[in-house]
């Protein structure tokens, strides 16, 4: 029994001698289970730059593995080798992948290690330019007049866009007709052509077309009005009267079950120190995104956060009846 314990001792020295090390010479790969040149991506690029020097000067690469509601890059990171070099950055899809997607080959709550929230990114409700309603009370009767013959867009099953639009269709218990597709721009440029009626988006993506005037904005979907100049003046949909209303597409970093505690202490150090970066914060609002200071910038904030969203998100997709494979 004496020389067990001894053994666990001398195996704890070294994991902590490890992670003193980490990461070392080894590079770490931060998947992103999203196409390159999105909003994910840019925030994972921008979040690897200031995760660097915490980290000694690491070297951090990013990895798009997009497909099937953002599961196939997370999968990929839960099978990797649990030493801290295999991350996975997801946005609220990590919350929607239990219901969203059939046949998921790992569990959210249990195969990964939960290392913080980064980021919250405001969404805005937008229409057409020509929408013949000039404020949310206006459209409100415009909906209420045209059910079943509403267009309203998204960037394909399981995109921010989408999760937008079917709790908006749910608080407002209106169908509208879905319109997917293959992205944000292509679902941008036909709103602006009139194709379809509606669209709620990250501000990332609606900002340019709402200062160009080329959108009509309605509304905000935080529980606080925005202070940017541009979105000021827009009120929230819980101010509308949609009690409760919140989407903020949030973005969370992750590692595989079994990464040793030392290491993932040192990351989430290393996460909130990049989070404290000056250069990552004005990055990140210049794409209209809020950096995380609250409590789940810790790892049981963080896991008590997305158990909460799964609970949220997983009546409102069963009832859609959407699945993103």
């Amino acid at each position: 029994m004496k020389k067990l314990f001894a053994f666990a001792a001398i195996a704890a020295a070294v994991a902590g001698v490890h992670a003193q090390d980490f990461p070392g010479s080894k590079t770490i790969t931060m998947v992103v289970p999203f196409a390159a040149g999105g909003p994910t991506d840019r925030v994972a690029r921008d979040l690897a730059e200031a995760l660097r020097k915490p980290l000694g000067g690491a070297t951090i690469v990013v990895d798009n593995v997009p497909g099937a509601g953002s599961s196939i890059g997370a999968a990929k990171v839960a099978r990797a080798t649990p030493d801290g070099t295999t991350l996975l950055l997801n946005h609220i899809g990590m919350s929607t992948i239990p219901t969203l997607v059939r046949n998921v080959p790992f569990k959210v709550e249990t195969d990964f290690e939960y290392l913080g929230i980064v980021n919250d990114v405001p969404m805005t409700l937008i229409s057409r330019p020509t929408m013949e309603a000039n404020n949310y009370k206006e459209l409100t009767a415009w909906i209420a007049a045209n059910k079943g013959k509403i267009n309203l867009g998204n960037a394909g099953v399981g995109s921010a866009s989408h999760l937008c639009g079917l709790l908006f269709q749910s608080a407002t218990k209106t169908e509208m007709t879905p319109v997917p597709y293959k992205g944000t721009a292509p679902a941008i440029t036909d709103l602006m052509g009139g194709q379809i009626d509606l669209l709620c988006d990250q501000t990332t993506n609606t900002s340019p077309q709402i200062e160009a005037k080329k959108v009509k904005a309605f509304a905000v979907t935080t529980s606080k009005r925005l202070t940017t100049p541009l979105l000021k003046d827009l009120p929230t949909l819980q101010e509308a009267g949609l009690k409760d209303f919140q989407v903020t597409i949030w973005h969370g970093l992750y590692a595989p079950k079994g990464t040793p505690p030392a290491i993932t202490k040192k990351l989430n150090e290393a996460l909130k120190a990049a989070l404290k970066d000056p250069e990552f914060i004005r990055k990140q609002e210049g794409l209209g995104a809020v950096v995380a200071t609250d409590g789940r910038i810790e790892p049981e904030g963080h896991k008590k956060f997305v158990a909460a969203e799964i609970a949220k998100w997983s009546p409102i997709i069963k009832a859609a009846g959407v699945y993103a494979d």
